[in-house]
């Protein structure tokens, strides 16, 4: 719905060099209409105007993009790359530029509010995710400290600060320009103040230099990912070397604990980590994805002050005691989002895991249950772990061997789910080849009969139709959920994998020789 001043707004912007000509007379008021319907429309000559002109104390994207009361319409999620270029060289010529209109007042500006997703709607159709956004602002700040210096104008900039608040997305790629950024930042008028830090395809030496550099007492999500090499050691150094205070959120790669190789020794460290943990008052979620914690998941959780609302110990190898003590710990009773893939959650530890989700469902948004060895022998359990799970709005269980007739009978039970928006299930194992072996290969995974897909998704949909639930929103992802920051870095990614694999040949190679 907009109304007829969004309206107005529109037919102004539509053409740019009318719009251009008419922003001096502009009332300050009006910029962020013009901005929103500039932005609507990928009228970046406008949008560039917009902000180099910008007479407000605050220029957050997120509000600018959202839902307001002239346009209900929500492009928060809409990363054009046009657009979103246009905007920050708009903020450098801001700064550059003496401002015939109003006075320079700007002191934030919040790039925080960007919602990467799968498909862009705008009309380049090219999207500028969190990597290209990093590395965008970072040359923006040294491109402006160098026109500075070549035009002589640091007395005209003298009085301009304005810090930048953005989600921070570093590696090899983009390292040098981001610490560069990060070193110039007392000189630059543009200050980059990191809220979120995410780090992939780095070596830790690296990563340890840029951390103390993001002002991570002010950090408050730290995701460190895939070709992070951090282990337990590192982790303990990181803790006790780095003050996170502020920190709410915590992402750990693949592989940081790993139990099968503690010695009798290593036991301690794990009990320091636990306590370097609990004295983040504001830790609410916790990803420990890929690590190996079979018996010790205890010592590291029950120190924490503050109970988590997001907890993800996907393939950790947990064991009875581990779910016993997540069953009946604090956390239970708080916890929004869970992800337990990996686990035979219904073979191994049927009682503690129907106990948690029993405890969970007063709160639990997202339950996550990806490779599980669910089957239709496991059906019932599953519809009596869920029912109580009112509020649950997201649900995966992809890779499970389920049949058409149990899909059919849990899309029943999502009918009757009042908050379910989204559903991620698994292709039929009805659907493959009955000498197909769970968990599948990925040449298996897409070996299935089509046609016989179809026909039972036609079938689940129509459950979800005759309840009047088309508000849930069902796929089959066959290689899991989209990833805006894996899509983006992917080519870096193979890159990374490709040469750890060649070390690790030459590795070998050198090994066998010195054998012979």
């Amino acid at each position: 719905m907009k109304t007829l001043r969004f309206i107005s707004a529109q037919a102004l912007v539509s053409d740019a060099q009318i719009a251009q000509r008419s922003i001096a007379c502009v009332a300050q008021n009006l910029y962020p209409l013009l901005f929103k319907a500039s932005y609507l429309l990928e009228q970046a000559a406008v949008l560039h105007d917009l902000v180099e002109k910008w007479p407000l104390a605050e220029f957050s994207i997120g509000k600018l993009l959202g839902k307001t009361a002239d346009c209900q319409k929500d492009l928060s999620n809409r990363t054009c790359h046009v657009c979103l270029q246009a905007c920050l060289t708009g903020l450098k010529d801001y700064v550059l530029n003496s401002s015939t209109t109003y006075a320079k007042r700007l002191k934030v500006v919040d790039l925080t509010g960007l919602r990467d997703i799968e498909f862009q709607a705008c009309a380049c159709g090219k999207a500028l995710g969190r990597w290209g956004r990093t590395e965008l602002m970072a040359r923006t700040c040294f491109d402006l400290l160098v026109e500075i210096q070549a035009r002589q104008l640091d007395d005209l900039v003298s009085g301009v600060s304005v810090d930048v608040l953005m989600n921070v997305f570093v590696t090899q790629r983009n390292y040098e320009e981001v610490v560069q950024a990060l070193l110039l930042r007392r000189q630059c008028p543009l200050k980059i103040r990191c809220v979120e830090f995410r780090a992939d395809s780095l070596a830790l030496r690296k990563f340890f230099y840029i951390i103390k550099l993001v002002q991570p007492e002010s950090l408050q999500k730290l995701e460190l990912v895939h070709n992070i090499r951090l282990e337990m050691e590192h982790f303990e150094f990181l803790l006790s070397q780095v003050p996170l205070p502020s920190l709410r959120s915590l992402t750990l790669p693949a592989r940081t604990f790993d139990v099968r190789r503690m010695t009798q020794e290593d036991e301690p460290l794990l009990v320091t980590i636990g306590e370097r943990l609990s004295e983040m008052k504001f830790l609410t979620e916790l990803n420990v994805a890929f690590s190996t914690l079979t018996g010790r998941i205890r010592k590291i959780l029950s120190p924490l002050k503050t109970p988590l609302i997001s907890l993800n110990v996907s393939s950790c190898c947990l064991n009875y005691v581990d779910m016993a003590y997540l069953a009946n710990s604090l956390h239970a009773e708080y916890l929004e989002v869970l992800d337990l893939s990996g686990h035979s959650v219904a073979d191994l530890f049927p009682s503690t895991f129907f106990k948690l989700l029993g405890r969970a469902s007063h709160t639990l948004r997202s339950l996550t249950l990806e490779e599980c060895n669910l089957g239709d022998e496991h059906v019932n359990l599953l519809l009596l772990a869920l029912e109580p799970c009112k509020r649950l709005t997201e649900f995966t269980f992809l890779g499970n061997p389920f049949t058409s007739r149990s899909l059919r009978r849990l899309f029943e039970l999502f009918t009757q789910l009042p908050a379910l928006c989204k559903v991620e299930f698994p292709v039929p194992k009805d659907c493959y080849p009955s000498t197909f072996i769970y968990p599948l290969t990925e040449e298996n995974l897409v070996k299935y009969d089509r046609a016989m897909f179809e026909e039972t998704k036609r079938e689940l949909m129509a459950i979800l139709s005759q309840a009047n639930r088309n508000d849930i929103v069902v796929s089959t992802p066959l290689f899991g959920s989209f990833d805006a920051s894996i899509q983006e870095t992917s080519n870096e990614l193979s890159v990374v994998l490709l040469q750890s694999f060649t070390d690790a040949i030459s590795n070998l190679l050198t090994a066998l020789k010195k054998e012979d």
